[in-house]
């Protein structure tokens, strides 16, 4: 058995212990569902948290951001507040999650080599003071509150309201599959170039790449955007959760793709002319110095 395999192996064990623990322990909770639901995502968490420790790779984390929505949602979805199962609209929402969260899970499973490999910003944030509060706070906790509150629109959308689906909500589950899309055959671009020898310290300008520096994460971003479009085709009077998408957002342009920039900047000859021509998230022919 490879090493890849052996830490795959591994990580899924810890993360249905994980999931087991949670539910076992907020089973019992008589609290509001989406309370009760941040705080077994919050236990899953620390117990992700005690492996990466364990194994010292907070890579360890990763997958959590696309594996933990799916329990979530399903809860919401079919144990709703409201007791009114509408299997209509969980399709709407499902399909798309499902297809994100599937697709994103596999596109780290390629990329992760085991438990050897860990991603640069963690090494790099591991260098700085207080680097095992950063590791718990800033790598672990932080991540899982901010999509715990970009699913919390899924919360208004399946289990508060009982509105009935709509052709918008069809639009809606049809935009958030397209953003999935895109951030498919973004990686997949990426992936390509990647596995190509020759492209060693290089940078991927070719297809997507060509147009927006970070078109992978752009995909991300509009598939948060998309939860809370479907949910605003369900119920409009919650529209003030868009800070939910917009969070996210903020956190890949301001946080996320400046890391890659920065680290590109520093390994890669010749980033700074493409990144001065080359729009951070927007799809736009390369702009003209």
């Amino acid at each position: 058995m490879g090493i890849k395999l052996k830490s795959l192996i591994i990580c899924f064990l810890v993360y249905v212990f994980a999931l087991a623990i949670s539910i076992l322990i907020c089973s019992n909770i008589a609290l509001n569902q989406w309370i009760t639901v941040l705080i077994a995502h919050i236990i899953a968490t620390a117990i992700i948290f005690i492996a990466s420790s364990l194994f010292k790779n907070s890579s360890f984390y990763d997958p959590f951001w696309s594996i933990a929505p799916i329990p979530i949602v399903i809860y919401i979805s079919f144990w709703p507040d409201s007791e009114n199962l509408d299997y209509e609209k969980v399709f709407l929402f499902l399909i798309p999650i499902l297809y994100w969260s599937i697709r994103l899970t596999y596109n780290w499973a390629r990329r992760w080599e085991g438990l050897y490999d860990e991603d640069f910003r963690y090494e790099d944030l591991k260098e700085l003071k207080f680097s095992s509060l950063i590791d718990f706070f800033g790598i672990h906790l932080y991540p899982t509150l901010q999509v715990n509150l970009s699913l919390l629109p899924i919360y208004y959308g399946l289990s508060a309201s009982t509105n009935p689906s709509s052709y918008w909500l069809y639009l809606a589950s049809f935009y958030t599959i397209m953003a999935v899309s895109l951030e498919l055959i973004s990686d997949n671009q990426l992936w390509r170039f990647k596995k190509n020898k020759d492209n060693e310290n290089k940078f991927i300008n070719t297809g997507l790449w060509a147009y927006s520096r970070h078109p992978n994460y752009l995909g991300e971003v509009l598939f948060w955007w998309g939860i809370f479009f479907m949910m605003l085709a369900v119920d409009i009077s919650y529209w003030y959760l868009f800070i939910c998408p917009l969070s996210m957002n903020l956190m890949f342009t301001l946080i996320t793709c400046k890391m890659m920039d920065n680290r590109s900047l520093i390994k890669r000859n010749g980033y700074k002319d493409y990144m001065d021509k080359t729009n951070q998230l927007l799809i736009f022919p390369k702009k003209r110095l």
